[in-house]
């Protein structure tokens, strides 16, 4: 288990063992620093001999115009870029591990997303959501090229749309949007959105469930196929992405 806050994951870790047995390992990783991203893959290729299933589910939501550590917007360096390298160190002990599993926690948020080509940062015209429904399609675009470029590879990828979950991740909305639009989120949320277990029901369906070994790039969301946004299709952004992405990450293309 990977995470940023180690208190928080130790916790985590623990109740896992108690419930279920099973020993925890927990690693730091801050998304939000390249650094950290090559520090801990480092660390994981030198003690886990098999990698079968990456979840990429860290993420941040409508926080203000911030930027990582390498002067990314937040929402695309934590959403996208970091989950994006530290796949791509990963990849070969995943390719070594196969049958093995790639899961990006995407967003219906996708569907209000396009790529800012131009400016993917948001330097000129900065907006919470904006910022990330485009970390959310991206999410969705990368899942896509990469499961063309894994093609023989038995590496399959997928990516999903949880629900509206019960979690912290709009921990940020109040420093984005009106006072009235942060109350109105958390007070209907406590009516409507998905509980915690509820909302990794599809996460693990893509991580496990057996009908699934045979597909790869598609969309999920409540354990169920569904179709993406149409620029979400589009295979000349997904290309395009990725080169992008590679570039940024100070990986060749």
């Amino acid at each position: 288990m990977l995470c940023r806050d180690l208190q928080k994951a130790r916790t985590a870790a623990e109740e896992i063992n108690k419930e279920t047995g099973n020993p925890m390992v927990v690693h730091h990783l801050d998304l939000a620093s390249l650094e950290s991203v090559r520090n801990t893959a480092e660390i994981l290729a030198d003690t886990e001999q098999n990698i079968h299933i990456l979840i990429n589910n860290a993420g941040i939501m409508m926080c203000p115009r911030w930027e990582t550590k390498d002067g990314f917007e937040m929402q695309l360096g934590t959403n996208h870029l970091g989950h994006f390298l530290l796949t791509m160190l990963l990849l070969d002990r995943l390719k070594a591990s196969a049958p093995a599993r790639v899961i990006n926690v995407s967003s219906i948020a996708h569907t209000q997303g396009k790529m800012h080509w131009d400016d993917l940062h948001l330097t000129k015209d900065y907006n919470a959501k904006t910022a990330y429904c485009q970390s959310k399609l991206a999410n969705v675009l990368f899942t896509r090229e990469m499961a063309k470029k894994l093609q023989g590879t038995n590496v399959n990828t997928y990516s999903l749309h949880p629900g509206v979950v019960q979690t912290e991740l709009g921990r940020h909305i109040h420093q984005s949007v009106n006072g009235f639009i942060h109350w109105a989120f958390h007070f209907f949320g406590n009516f409507f959105f998905k509980t915690v277990t509820r909302g990794a029901q599809t996460t693990i369906y893509c991580a496990v469930d057996e009908s699934l070994a045979t597909q790869t790039g598609k969309y999920y969301s409540d354990c169920a196929e569904k179709q993406p946004h149409p620029l979400a299709l589009c295979d000349d952004d997904a290309r395009r992405l990725w080169d992008v992405s590679s570039e940024l990450v100070g990986l060749s293309v």
